[in-house]
Protein backbone atom coordinates (compact mmCIF):
# COMPACT_ATOMS: atom_id res chain seq x y z
CA UNK A 1 0.00 0.00 0.00
CA UNK A 2 2.37 2.70 -1.24
CA UNK A 3 2.05 5.70 -3.50
CA UNK A 4 4.85 7.66 -5.15
CA UNK A 5 3.42 11.05 -4.28
CA UNK A 6 2.39 12.53 -0.92
CA UNK A 7 -1.25 12.50 0.18
CA UNK A 8 -2.75 16.00 0.08
CA UNK A 9 -4.78 16.72 3.21
CA UNK A 10 -7.29 19.44 4.06
CA UNK A 11 -8.02 20.13 7.74
CA UNK A 12 -11.49 21.45 8.64
CA UNK A 13 -12.20 22.52 12.22
CA UNK A 14 -13.61 25.67 13.78
CA UNK A 15 -11.00 25.72 16.59
CA UNK A 16 -7.63 27.23 15.59
CA UNK A 17 -5.85 25.27 18.34
CA UNK A 18 -7.11 21.99 16.89
CA UNK A 19 -6.08 23.00 13.37
CA UNK A 20 -2.61 23.96 14.61
CA UNK A 21 -2.25 20.61 16.34
CA UNK A 22 -3.23 18.73 13.20
CA UNK A 23 -0.86 20.82 11.08
CA UNK A 24 2.03 19.99 13.41
CA UNK A 25 1.04 16.32 13.32
CA UNK A 26 1.17 16.24 9.55
CA UNK A 27 4.67 17.73 9.56
CA UNK A 28 5.93 14.56 11.23
CA UNK A 29 5.12 12.43 8.17
CA UNK A 30 6.82 12.77 4.80
CA UNK A 31 3.93 11.18 2.92
CA UNK A 32 1.26 13.57 4.25
CA UNK A 33 1.05 17.18 3.07
CA UNK A 34 -1.27 19.91 4.36
CA UNK A 35 -2.69 21.85 1.41
CA UNK A 36 -5.18 23.95 3.33
CA UNK A 37 -7.27 24.55 6.43
CA UNK A 38 -10.83 25.78 6.90
CA UNK A 39 -12.96 26.86 9.84
CA UNK A 40 -16.22 25.34 8.54
CA UNK A 41 -17.72 23.32 5.74
CA UNK A 42 -18.47 26.29 3.50
CA UNK A 43 -14.84 27.42 3.60
CA UNK A 44 -13.74 23.84 2.96
CA UNK A 45 -15.90 23.67 -0.17
CA UNK A 46 -14.33 26.90 -1.44
CA UNK A 47 -10.85 25.47 -0.91
CA UNK A 48 -11.80 22.31 -2.78
CA UNK A 49 -12.60 24.51 -5.79
CA UNK A 50 -9.06 25.91 -5.67
CA UNK A 51 -7.03 22.79 -4.86
CA UNK A 52 -8.91 19.53 -4.44
CA UNK A 53 -7.45 17.43 -1.60
CA UNK A 54 -7.04 13.67 -1.49
CA UNK A 55 -8.28 13.39 2.08
CA UNK A 56 -10.21 15.77 4.34
CA UNK A 57 -10.10 15.62 8.13
CA UNK A 58 -13.55 16.99 8.96
CA UNK A 59 -14.98 18.11 12.28
CA UNK A 60 -18.73 17.57 12.77
CA UNK A 61 -19.98 20.45 14.91
CA UNK A 62 -19.10 23.76 13.25
CA UNK A 63 -20.91 27.07 12.69
CA UNK A 64 -22.16 27.98 9.24
CA UNK A 65 -21.95 24.57 7.62
CA UNK A 66 -21.33 21.54 9.80
CA UNK A 67 -19.30 18.49 8.91
CA UNK A 68 -22.13 16.21 7.84
CA UNK A 69 -23.65 18.72 5.43
CA UNK A 70 -20.19 19.62 4.17
CA UNK A 71 -19.37 15.95 3.58
CA UNK A 72 -22.54 15.46 1.56
CA UNK A 73 -21.97 18.66 -0.45
CA UNK A 74 -18.27 18.12 -1.17
CA UNK A 75 -18.71 14.50 -2.22
CA UNK A 76 -21.55 15.55 -4.49
CA UNK A 77 -19.07 17.67 -6.43
CA UNK A 78 -15.82 15.80 -5.77
CA UNK A 79 -16.68 12.10 -5.34
CA UNK A 80 -13.03 11.11 -5.50
CA UNK A 81 -12.23 12.91 -2.24
CA UNK A 82 -12.03 10.78 0.91
CA UNK A 83 -13.46 12.34 4.07
CA UNK A 84 -12.55 11.23 7.58
CA UNK A 85 -14.68 12.62 10.38
CA UNK A 86 -12.45 13.74 13.24
CA UNK A 87 -14.52 14.66 16.26
CA UNK A 88 -14.94 14.57 20.02
CA UNK A 89 -18.47 13.23 19.73
CA UNK A 90 -18.86 9.41 19.50
CA UNK A 91 -22.65 9.74 19.37
CA UNK A 92 -24.64 7.00 17.65
CA UNK A 93 -26.79 9.19 15.43
CA UNK A 94 -23.90 11.45 14.38
CA UNK A 95 -21.80 8.46 13.37
CA UNK A 96 -24.63 6.99 11.32
CA UNK A 97 -25.39 10.33 9.65
CA UNK A 98 -21.73 10.91 8.82
CA UNK A 99 -21.34 7.50 7.18
CA UNK A 100 -24.62 7.89 5.31
CA UNK A 101 -23.34 11.25 4.04
CA UNK A 102 -20.37 9.42 2.52
CA UNK A 103 -17.57 9.72 5.08
CA UNK A 104 -15.11 6.85 4.84
CA UNK A 105 -13.90 7.11 8.41
CA UNK A 106 -14.81 8.23 11.91
CA UNK A 107 -11.94 8.91 14.31
CA UNK A 108 -11.91 10.61 17.71
CA UNK A 109 -9.71 13.62 18.36
CA UNK A 110 -7.97 11.90 21.28
CA UNK A 111 -6.43 9.35 18.90
CA UNK A 112 -2.64 9.16 18.68
CA UNK A 113 -0.82 10.87 15.81
CA UNK A 114 0.11 7.47 14.37
CA UNK A 115 -3.56 6.43 14.44
CA UNK A 116 -4.56 9.64 12.65
CA UNK A 117 -1.81 9.25 10.07
CA UNK A 118 -2.80 5.64 9.38
CA UNK A 119 -6.45 6.72 9.14
CA UNK A 120 -5.51 9.23 6.44
CA UNK A 121 -3.52 6.62 4.53
CA UNK A 122 -6.26 4.02 4.80
CA UNK A 123 -8.90 6.51 3.66
CA UNK A 124 -6.74 7.50 0.69
CA UNK A 125 -6.67 3.88 -0.44
CA UNK A 126 -10.42 3.51 0.04
CA UNK A 127 -10.49 1.57 3.30
CA UNK A 128 -13.18 2.23 5.91
CA UNK A 129 -11.76 3.41 9.25
CA UNK A 130 -13.83 3.39 12.41
CA UNK A 131 -12.72 4.16 15.95
CA UNK A 132 -13.73 1.37 18.37
CA UNK A 133 -16.32 3.73 19.85
CA UNK A 134 -17.83 4.25 16.41
CA UNK A 135 -18.00 0.53 15.73
CA UNK A 136 -19.75 -0.03 19.06
CA UNK A 137 -22.20 2.78 18.32
CA UNK A 138 -23.14 1.26 14.97
CA UNK A 139 -23.72 -2.11 16.62
CA UNK A 140 -25.91 -0.42 19.21
CA UNK A 141 -27.92 1.26 16.45
CA UNK A 142 -28.53 -2.08 14.73
CA UNK A 143 -29.62 -3.81 17.92
CA UNK A 144 -31.72 -1.11 19.58
CA UNK A 145 -35.49 -0.94 19.03
CA UNK A 146 -36.61 1.11 16.07
CA UNK A 147 -37.75 4.64 16.86
CA UNK A 148 -41.52 5.02 16.40
CA UNK A 149 -42.20 6.29 12.90
CA UNK A 150 -38.79 5.30 11.52
CA UNK A 151 -40.48 3.26 8.78
CA UNK A 152 -42.75 6.06 7.57
CA UNK A 153 -42.33 7.03 3.94
CA UNK A 154 -41.83 10.66 2.93
CA UNK A 155 -45.44 10.91 1.77
CA UNK A 156 -46.69 9.39 5.04
CA UNK A 157 -44.69 11.98 6.97
CA UNK A 158 -46.37 14.70 4.94
CA UNK A 159 -49.76 13.18 5.73
CA UNK A 160 -48.84 12.84 9.40
CA UNK A 161 -47.95 16.53 9.55
CA UNK A 162 -51.41 17.37 8.22
CA UNK A 163 -53.02 15.00 10.72
CA UNK A 164 -51.22 16.93 13.47
CA UNK A 165 -52.71 20.12 12.02
CA UNK A 166 -56.15 18.59 12.43
CA UNK A 167 -57.03 18.22 8.77
CA UNK A 168 -59.65 15.67 7.70
CA UNK A 169 -59.01 13.03 5.06
CA UNK A 170 -60.77 15.15 2.45
CA UNK A 171 -58.71 18.21 3.38
CA UNK A 172 -55.50 16.17 3.25
CA UNK A 173 -56.47 14.92 -0.20
CA UNK A 174 -57.09 18.46 -1.39
CA UNK A 175 -53.85 19.80 0.14
CA UNK A 176 -51.67 17.06 -1.38
CA UNK A 177 -53.63 16.87 -4.65
CA UNK A 178 -54.42 13.17 -4.22
CA UNK A 179 -57.68 11.23 -4.20
CA UNK A 180 -59.66 10.87 -0.94
CA UNK A 181 -59.12 7.10 -1.12
CA UNK A 182 -55.35 7.58 -1.32
CA UNK A 183 -55.49 10.01 1.59
CA UNK A 184 -57.41 7.47 3.69
CA UNK A 185 -54.84 4.82 2.81
CA UNK A 186 -51.95 7.04 3.96
CA UNK A 187 -53.74 8.02 7.17
CA UNK A 188 -54.39 4.36 7.97
CA UNK A 189 -50.74 3.54 7.28
CA UNK A 190 -49.60 6.30 9.65
CA UNK A 191 -51.87 5.05 12.42
CA UNK A 192 -50.79 1.46 11.89
CA UNK A 193 -47.05 2.15 11.77
CA UNK A 194 -47.22 4.26 14.92
CA UNK A 195 -49.29 1.53 16.56
CA UNK A 196 -51.82 4.18 17.50
CA UNK A 197 -55.47 3.60 18.32
CA UNK A 198 -56.69 6.52 16.21
CA UNK A 199 -55.53 9.65 14.40
CA UNK A 200 -55.54 11.73 17.59
CA UNK A 201 -53.12 9.34 19.25
CA UNK A 202 -51.03 9.25 16.07
CA UNK A 203 -50.78 13.05 16.18
CA UNK A 204 -49.73 12.94 19.83
CA UNK A 205 -47.06 10.35 19.11
CA UNK A 206 -45.79 12.35 16.15
CA UNK A 207 -45.30 15.41 18.35
CA UNK A 208 -43.76 13.44 21.22
CA UNK A 209 -41.17 11.76 19.00
CA UNK A 210 -40.41 14.79 16.85
CA UNK A 211 -41.67 13.22 13.64
CA UNK A 212 -43.07 16.50 12.34
CA UNK A 213 -41.76 20.03 12.56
Amino acid sequence: MTDPRPINVLVVDDHPVVRDGLKNMLLAFDDLVLIGEAENGRAALALCHQNTPDVILMDIIMPGMGGIQATRTILGQYPQVKIVILTSFPEDDLIQEALEAGAIGYVLKNASIDTLANAIRSAYFGQLILAPEATKALIDIKTRPLKPGSDLTQREREVLALIVQGLSNEEIAERLVISPATARHHVSACIQKLEAANRAQAAALAIRHGLVS
